[in-house]
Parts: structure tokens; C-alpha cells; sequence
């Protein structure tokens, strides 16, 4: 009997493992989960793209920096958050119906030009924009993290009533409180509307802040003496950029097009506030670049084949590859520094002009509502701000 048993053991054991469809092939490492962060702040932006909605999507265009530039001097138990950003769009006629009207534009991600990308390709076109469907999606399927500590919240904007749709909003938004999710609401319009639309009661169920702004009003952007060499030094960044693998040439494509894109609405100050962001930790793109890769231990430049570099470290030794990549950091964390103190003296300068023009009326447009609201919840879940 014995015997029969250490056979069947020995069979069993050299029976090939079966996955699911999607899973690790036969005879591969199953991946790794990678480890836990410890300070993550987690923004989901929903985003009505209907045919009423140029004026929000135009300020999101322009203010996705801004918003992510608000955890760029956050702390907590002295360590900055690592901020990842998802986008959906709802309430277009050129999504599916199946679908409600929904689609996931960006999953949670770190990669900021790709979602810059997503953002300025949106395009409105009348639709029924149900928000309990959105709400709900978001939350089955982005990979929101399991810790109480993290700062998890959707910002859904949009003009009609809160309650349309087969979803039920309120019960979308009492889910989300129950992983831990705030939900702000955003009426894009008067306050009163916004009210008897029943915006406030999303808000109210998941723990989150209702706001009105006014979609259609210029965002404020005052000139000052520091945007140009801040300007001039966010393109000298990209320099320090060393391109690898399958990805190089797309990923300083899409980060040069981030910044056309970003310089369209120079006006609007747009450009200046990536340049902020590219200055920041936030800004990370290891998928493609062998200077953030080295840092984040993604790859061994040692063994790469000469044909997944740089064309400017294809001779090199792979001695000399990593001093290459260290010049390249070091140029690079210089520029950033130069950045981060320009960006101080033009605060200061901006918030003193602002103070002269006394220019507030009281509306907000949609990064003062974004970023007012980040900073008081996050500084509740223990982050510290400067002033």
C-alpha cells in the first residue's frame, strides 16, 4: 500500500500545473504581488463627458498637474506619498450603452504622461449620465488598496440630477464608504441645483465633501518672473531621460507630447505646473527610462544587450554603463532642485499679486475644488502640508 501511494505522490508531482486563462504559462514563476507601499494616496476622477461638459474637461485638461502637485511637499511619519490617478468618463453617447454610458480611461497609475494622453483626447457628445453606474465601476475595478490608512477617494463631477440610472447612487456611494472610499461630489453648476439633484447625498453617505463649481469659468493663472526658467529648465529634464527597451522611444514620445500639450495652455499655467510635477517623486517612469528603473531596481544595466540601450551607451563597458546612468541622476535631481526653489519664489510671488487683484468671486473651478479638498482629508489621515 505504501508502495501505491509514493507512486500516485510521484505522478501527482510531475502532473504540469494548470492556470486559467491569463495566468503564469506552464513551467513559469507565477508573478510576485510587489510590496506594499506605505504611504499611497489613491484619486479616482469621474468625469461627465457629456455635450454640456467643454468647460469641465478643458480644466481638467489644464489642472491634472495642479492636483497632483498638491501631495508634492506632503509628508507623513516624514515620507511623501506615492499618488496614483484613474480616470473614467461617463454620460456619452459614444460609449457603450451596454456599459451604461461608462468607460474606464486610466486604471489607477503612476504613469501621469499616458494619463495627460487620455485626458486631452476626451471628447463630449450628449448622452445619459448616470453616476451610480460610474461610482459602482470604479469600485469593482480598480485595484484600490486594502489599508485604512491610505486616502481613497473619487471625485465625480458632473450636472444632472445625481440619482439617474438603474444603479442606485446612494447605495454606490454607501459601498464605497465601506472600503474605506470617500466620495466628493462636484455639481457643475449653482448650488441650489446641485442640492435638489441630490449631490449632496452622495457626498454625505461616503464620507466625502459636496462642492459647486462653475465649469465654464476661466481658470486664474497670474504670470510671474519664474514660469520661463522654469519653463526652460522642465525641458532640460528631458535630457537626463535615457530611453531602454521596447518602451524608450514611445515613453519620451508620449512625455514630449505631455508637454506640447501642456504649453497649449500656457495661459492657463498649465506648463509651469508640470514642470512642477516632473520635478516631483510623482513623477516616475521606470517602464522606460533607465535612470528611474536603476533607482527602482527594475532592471541590471550590467546585462542588458547593447540593443535595448541608449544609443548613447551602446559602446560602453557594462563597468562604465551604471557611472553613465549615476551622471544622468545627478544632472537630473540638480535641475528638479532648481525647479522645486523657482516654484517656491513663484508661489510666493502669486499668492502676493493674488492678494492685490482681491480677483475671488466666490466661484471655484474645478482644481481649487480638487485640491482644497485633498489637502483638508489628507492632512485628517496624518499628512502635514507647508503652508
Amino acid at each position: 500500500m505504501k508502495t501505491h501511494l509514493m507512486f500516485l505522490s510521484l505522478a501527482i508531482s510531475l502532473i504540469p500545473p494548470v492556470f486559467a486563462k491569463g495566468g503564469a504559462p506552464e513551467g513559469s514563476t507565477p508573478p510576485v504581488d510587489p510590496p506594499a507601499v506605505k504611504n499611497r494616496v489613491q484619486v479616482a476622477l469621474l468625469l461627465d463627458t457629456s455635450n454640456s461638459m467643454d468647460g469641465l474637461i478643458d480644466q481638467a485638461k489644464t489642472q491634472l498637474w495642479k492636483v497632483v502637485n498638491t501631495f508634492t511637499d506632503a509628508r507623513r511619519d516624514g515620507e511623501a506619498p506615492q499618488v496614483e490617478v484613474a480616470l473614467y468618463e461617463y454620460g456619452n453617447n459614444n460609449l457603450s450603452v451596454e456599459n451604461q454610458w461608462v468607460r474606464q480611461v486610466q486604471p489607477l497609475t503612476r504613469d501621469l504622461d499616458s494619463l495627460s494622453k487620455s485626458l486631452f483626447a476626451l471628447k463630449t457628445n450628449g448622452g445619459d449620465e448616470y453616476c451610480g453606474a460610474v461610482i459602482q465601476r470604479s469600485l469593482a475595478d480598480l485595484k484600490w488598496d486594502e489599508s485604512k490608512d491610505t486616502y481613497k477617494v473619487i471625485f465625480i463631477a458632473g450636472n444632472e440630477p445625481f440619482t439617474q440610472g438603474s444603479v442606485d447612487a446612494r447605495k454606490a456611494c454607501r459601498d464605497a464608504a465601506e472600503k474605506g472610499v470617500v466620495v466628493n461630489t462636484i455639481h457643475c453648476g449653482n448650488r441650489e441645483e446641485g442640492m435638489s439633484g441630490s449631490w449632496h447625498d452622495g457626498a454625505a453617505l461616503a464620507g466625502g465633501k459636496f462642492m459647486v463649481i462653475n465649469q465654464d469659468r476661466p481658470v486664474v493663472s497670474i504670470p510671474a518672473p519664474q514660469d520661463k526658467p522654469i519653463a526652460e529648465l522642465s525641458e532640460r529634464l528631458n535630457q537626463t531621460y535615457l530611453g531602454y527597451g521596447k518602451d524608450g522611444a514611445s515613453g519620451a514620445a508620449k512625455q514630449e507630447e505631455a508637454d506640447k500639450n501642456a504649453f497649449s495652455h500656457a495661459k492657463e499655467g498649465a506648463h509651469v505646473q508640470r514642470a512642477v510635477t516632473k520635478a516631483s517623486a510623482n513623477y516616475s517612469n521606470a517602464t522606460w527610462d533607465l535612470v528611474d528603473a536603476a533607482k527602482a531596481k527594475k532592471v541590471d544595466v550590467t546585462t542588458l544587450p547593447a540593443d535595448q540601450l541608449p544609443p548613447a551607451m551602446r559602446d560602453l563597458k557594462p563597468e562604465e554603463r551604471a557611472a553613465f546612468i549615476e551622471k544622468a541622476a545627478k544632472e537630473r535631481a540638480s535641475i528638479q532642485e532648481k525647479i522645486v526653489t523657482l516654484n517656491r519664489e513663484r508661489e510666493a510671488f502669486v499668492a502676493e499679486e493674488m492678494k492685490k487683484r482681491a480677483q475671488e468671486t466666490g466661484e471655484k473651478t474645478l482644481d481649487q475644488a480638487l485640491v482644497e479638498t485633498t489637502r483638508e482629508q489628507a492632512t485628517a489621515r496624518g499628512y502635514k502640508f507647508n503652508p
